[in-house]
């Protein structure tokens, strides 16, 4: 839930479209809600603060519970006709949206089918046939409106990887101008995974041109049980008002009223030197923190370990 948050607060999507092309049971929507009525928005499709849910769902259990979820709180929706893939039977192929939030699966590897060679989507490369985080990321990005931001949930590896073409279209995304903050989670967010997990904003018309904002929010988070942490309200809007700040649309009552860099915490970074690092887009490596790198050997050994010792516990 408070990654939902954070996304919502970045982003504040309180007017026109919103759009989430993995939607699940509308846990983004609901709290797209939440944040508009605390804020004094309306969420019927009348007057100036209009906001239209279109929401997309592969599982049709889900797909249903996400519209009894949306139709018991009142929210206006179109889940599209039916529940199907999103790369393949995309629900709304006209859609432009004014805010995409999403939290895709991580790292999906039978996601190609054929018919998505050439797809007018990649507009920065074919996406990996063995890895969807890129296929999300430009898929969202063509979704969104000329003046549309859009803020997704990634496994940690989608700002660094450079394997089978992601680095090159990164690259691509980066030189073009459209990604806008980049966020470095917590660990122990999820309940049912523990790959660490970052933020992406995507804007194809920044406020801030040529540059990039990295934020390391991995040390903000607070335990909430021995296994569970989550970014407390404060930790949230922090993250929110330091964007808000460096984009110069800071709201009335806001702690952060200016923008600065904060060592360990929060940089601006210019595309020549983001270039320079080869497009890794990892905040630890921009703002002045120690950079905690994947630890794939750490992590086969214990898997071996525990593999062995369940074989006793069997036995």
């Amino acid at each position: 839930a408070s990654i939902v948050k954070t996304l919502v607060a970045v982003l504040s999507p309180h007017h026109g479209k919103v759009y989430d092309p993995c939607c699940g049971s509308g846990g983004m929507f609901v709290q797209s809600a939440k944040f508009i009525e605390a804020h004094g928005g309306k969420l019927e499709n009348k007057g100036i603060n209009a906001v239209s849910i279109y929401g997309q769902e592969a599982n049709p259990t889900t797909w249903r519970l996400a519209a009894m979820n949306l139709a018991i709180r009142g929210i206006d929706f179109n889940l599209g006709r039916e529940p199907g893939d999103t790369f393949t039977r995309n629900q709304h192929p006209d859609l432009r949206a004014d805010f995409v939030l999403a939290n895709p699966p991580f790292n999906i590897s039978d996601w190609w089918h054929g018919s998505l060679e050439g797809d007018p989507r990649w507009h920065y490369g074919d996406p990996p046939p063995g890895n969807a985080n890129y296929a999300w990321l430009q898929h969202m990005l063509h979704h969104l409106k000329p003046t549309g931001r859009a803020g997704i949930v990634l496994a940690n590896g989608s700002m660094s990887s450079s394997q089978n073409n992601e680095g090159v279209i990164r690259a691509a995304m980066v030189d073009a101008d459209v990604v806008e903050v980049m966020v470095a989670l917590p660990g122990q967010l999820f309940f049912n995974t523990q790959i660490p997990a970052c933020l992406w904003f995507l804007a194809k018309q920044k406020k801030r041109r040529d540059e990039v904002l990295f934020i390391d929010a991995r040390k903000l988070a607070k335990m909430i049980s021995r296994v569970q942490a989550e970014l407390d309200d404060a930790a949230i809007a922090r993250i929110a008002e330091t964007v808000a700040a460096w984009r110069g649309e800071v709201e009335a009552g806001a702690a952060i009223t200016s923008y600065a860099d904060v060592p360990g915490f929060c940089r601006s970074v210019k595309l020549a030197e983001i270039a320079q690092h080869g497009h890794v887009l990892t905040p630890g490596r921009y703002v002045g923190a120690e950079e905690v790198e994947d630890d794939d050997d750490a992590f086969s050994d214990k898997m071996q370990k525990l593999t062995e010792k369940l074989g006793e516990q069997m036995a």
